[in-house]
């Protein structure tokens, strides 16, 4: 910890995410705003008309840890002070579920709001996660991370 922020949280996780528990987590006096991005899996995928029945997300854990920590630095030094939360999934996730959460907690709304978009887009660029969709007909595929 250090002066341009509170509390960061980066890890990778094979279990559900809960992001709520993330926002708890970030929550104190010194910050009026707690904004979170959650990406869950859904049923379609851009430029493919069969139906996803779930991801699967492997990793690089120590350099995903590692980047995904970069990020949060990065994030704290452009919009700080503030406290973040990064996790994101690995293993297989059902329809609906978390894949990713981002929190920021940061005393204002719009460096809050800066930060989050930050990180997820950083995230999605930069952090060694691989996703492969799993079809209802049972055939995969390897999708590329877009930052947005």
């Amino acid at each position: 910890m250090n002066a341009l922020h509170g509390l960061t949280l980066v890890t990778l996780s094979a279990e559900p995410l809960d992001a709520q528990q993330l926002v708890r987590a970030l929550l104190d006096d010194a910050h009026g705003a707690v904004v979170s991005f959650v990406g869950v899996t859904r049923e379609t995928s851009p430029g493919d008309s069969r139906s996803v029945a779930a991801l699967i997300y492997e990793a690089y854990d120590t350099m995903a840890v590692a980047e995904m920590g970069t990020i949060a630095s990065e994030a704290c030094e452009r919009f700080g002070p503030l406290s973040i939360a990064l996790v994101h999934r690995t293993g297989r996730v059902e329809l609906g579920e978390p894949s990713v959460a981002v929190v920021v907690a940061a005393p204002h709304r719009g460096k809050a709001f800066e930060a989050c978009r930050y990180a997820i887009d950083e995230l999605k660029t930069r952090v060694p996660i691989w996703k492969q969709e799993v079809y209802g007909d049972g055939e995969t595929a390897w999708i590329a991370n877009t930052p947005s």
